[in-house]
């Protein structure tokens, strides 16, 4: 069975990486090319890498902070490496348990040359991360019930939480407000990005810890 084409790069690429945009690119082949084969995705992912995956995670680039950011669950560097590509100025800590996937972020990132990548291989609720983060990502790990309990812990007072969710994002944040008060989060919001640029737009839970 052949392998399926990685789709064209669209025309918002160039916008959303500006001068990183070979970086993207050289990322965007590589997981297209070995993804697949190393578990990271599923062959049907390859011909809508662009449009689903590599520019979903960019969206959020604009919101993030000069600061320390940590990506939790980041597998294929779905958000963290396309963010650490598009946000040179921020230093990204990428958390993830499977040995296979740290192999792979931590080969990537050394061959696109990003040294504002640290890969820690663990688990969110026993990571031990020494400062705190300033901002925490997540994208496609689990419910918001579960996932704010696991990421609150490593946020410093005043950080925030950037979570990219589905069209659903409105029933999880009903369904997590047990552990939105519990983790005393504030400023709870759900953005919308991408309108008008790209063909799906990301969704985003933001919230401030306290």
């Amino acid at each position: 069975m052949p392998t399926p084409e990685l789709e064209p790069e669209p025309a918002a690429a160039v916008s959303l990486f500006g001068d990183r945009i070979e970086l993207a690119r050289a990322y965007t082949s590589d997981l297209a090319r070995r993804g697949e084969e190393l578990g990271l995705i599923g062959p049907l992912e390859i011909p809508r890498l662009w449009t689903r995956h590599v520019l979903n995670s960019a969206l959020l680039a604009p919101l993030l902070k000069p600061g320390r950011v940590g990506d939790i669950g980041s597998g294929a560097g779905l958000p963290g490496l396309v963010l650490a590509i598009a946000r040179p100025d921020v230093q990204f800590v990428l958390i993830e348990p499977m040995e296979r996937r740290v192999d792979w972020l931590l080969h990537e990132s050394s061959e696109l040359g990003l040294d504002n990548v640290e890969v820690v291989r663990a688990r969110a609720e026993e990571a031990k991360l020494t400062p705190w983060l300033d901002q925490a990502t997540a994208r496609a790990v689990s419910a918001l019930s579960k996932l704010i309990p696991l990421t609150v812990p490593l946020v410093r007072s005043g950080g925030q939480l950037l979570f990219l969710k589905g069209a659903s994002v409105g029933a999880e944040v009903d369904a997590a407000a047990k552990a939105i008060r519990k983790a005393r989060l504030t400023d709870v919001e759900v953005l919308t990005l991408g309108e008008g640029l790209v063909a799906e737009v990301t969704r985003v839970f933001r919230a401030t810890v306290d």
